[in-house]
């Protein structure tokens, strides 16, 4: 395979480079897991909130984080500083990101009785929601960017992806372990919620200021041998956006991440009530179940990587993925009792869970080369903004609607005296369809994108040697 002069010349990432970068997904990760895994229970469950209301924050919050997403990605393509365009954001967003994590597991009194009770909380829920989305982007956006900025080599970029989604699984882990052992030590849920809180509140803000310190020396010797890694862009939002979405191969891109996350994250958001409302499990499974999942999935990352350097980055998504999709259906198939079977399954997600993590992010650099070729401008920001804009505005749609069903179809919370009510068999059947068939439709519809995908690595390195080449000749 013919390299790209950029690719040959380019300073090859030592490990301690590789292992900062990674650092930067963890206080995201970790508390992305925590929000999807205990944030809807906490709500219905211990603040008190109706389905219904609990949804709607939560869909206020998403649509509001997708709107900043662009806004932060254009944004961080324009800034112009010492320390680069990325690592401005990533510096003074990291400890508001921290403390409006810690707010969400409040619960404030309000007056006005239940009704007043039922609308205080919302709107303070709401409130803290749109805030801490806020910095989240803000710290994460430009993160996710840098990517592209620290290596143009195709292979490499897949490992740095690996050592990146090692760190968010292994976070994802800790966020878990974290949550069941303060479900032993706190029989008070509310204060479980709130140790929870403030621990993972403090370990999502130190890594970003680990990642930042080092790989800078990295960003900038790429920028040196590639100015226009460094340059901000000066092309009209408007304009940004329409080259953006005329990119085919970005399209693809982000059809397969969407039917991935969708996936992940409507599983994980709906594991609390299938563990415990359909499978009649005690609380601490809910964590074991995810565990089994995440912990699979981090084991496999560097496997698939080494197997992505070998058969392509299409081939390991169809391997994970189709051990994945059996995973899903199975899990709509159980019964009650089934428990092994149970983590059997989750086991077999993990394998799936990998490559979602591994694939999408590492396929969405090469679209942005292209685009670099088309245009004669690195935007990196315009497209990790967008991809992630459409999957929150999914996903946020999604939730809401799970919540609104459950709400509607007459979902008991639990309480001290019965902890695990005997729900509707209408909840059964919504908690039943969210864990099996929309995840399964959704995987079945990447795997197609992911076939007709354009950029294979021969194609990749083609478009190093022509941007290669046209920076010769100016």
């Amino acid at each position: 395979m013919t390299e790209s002069p950029a690719s040959s010349n380019a300073p090859k990432m030592n490990l301690s480079t590789k292992l900062a970068f990674g650092a930067g997904d963890s206080g995201t990760a970790l508390t992305a897991m925590v929000l999807i895994s205990y944030l809807s229970p906490f709500l219905t469950d211990v603040a008190g909130l109706k389905p219904e209301l609990a949804g709607l924050t939560q869909l206020v919050g998403k649509v509001w984080d997708s709107i900043n997403d662009p806004m932060v990605g254009i944004l961080s393509d324009r800034t112009q500083s010492k320390k680069g365009r990325r690592y401005p954001w990533m510096i003074w967003g990291a400890i508001p990101f921290g403390l409006f994590f810690f707010s969400q597991w409040l619960v404030p009194s309000f007056g006005g009785g239940s009704e007043g009770q039922q609308w205080g909380l919302f709107w303070y829920y709401t409130a803290v929601s749109i805030l801490f989305n806020a910095f989240y982007t803000v710290v994460n956006l430009p993160y996710t960017a840098l990517t592209a900025e620290l290596t143009q080599d195709y292979d490499e970029r897949t490992s740095l992806n690996s050592f990146r989604f090692a760190f968010s699984i292994g976070s994802s882990i800790l966020a878990l372990i974290i949550g069941l052992v303060t479900a032993q030590i706190f029989k008070d849920q509310q204060v479980r919620y709130l140790v929870l809180g403030g621990i993972c509140a403090v370990l999502s803000v130190l890594p970003v200021y680990w990642c930042v310190w080092g790989t800078q020396k990295q960003a900038k010797a790429m920028a040196a041998i590639d100015p226009e890694l460094g340059q901000s862009v000066s092309m009209p939002i408007v304009q940004q956006i329409k080259v953006a979405f005329s990119n085919v191969p970005f399209l693809y891109v982000v059809g397969i991440y969407l039917c991935s996350w969708m996936a992940v994250q409507l599983t994980a958001g709906i594991i609390p009530y299938y563990v415990k409302s359909w499978m009649r499990l005690p609380e601490f499974h809910v964590s074991t179940v995810l565990l089994a999942v995440q912990g699979t999935a981090m084991g496999m990352l560097f496997f698939w990587s080494r197997v992505s350097a070998r058969y392509g980055k299409k081939a390991v998504y169809f391997m994970g993925m189709s051990l994945w999709l059996i995973a899903q259906v199975g899990l709509a198939s159980i019964q009650p009792g089934q428990t092994v079977l149970l983590y059997v399954l989750a086991v077999m997600a993990g394998f799936g869970v990998s490559t979602a993590y591994l694939i999408p992010w590492s396929m969405l650099p090469d679209v942005i080369e292209l685009d670099e070729l088309n245009t004669g401008q690195r935007r990196e920001g315009v497209f990790y903004s967008f991809i992630v804009f459409l999957q929150k505005i999914c996903l946020g749609l999604a939730v809401n609607q799970v919540l609104q069903s459950l709400g509607a179809n007459g979902y008991i919370p639990p309480t001290k005296e019965i902890p695990i009510p005997i729900q509707p068999q209408a909840v059964l059947d919504v908690i039943r369809q969210v864990v099996g068939v929309l995840p399964a439709f959704a995987l079945i519809i990447g795997m197609v994108l992911a076939y007709f995908y354009p950029i294979t690595k021969a194609k990749h390195a083609e478009i190093m040697l022509q941007l290669e080449e046209r920076k010769r000749q100016q």
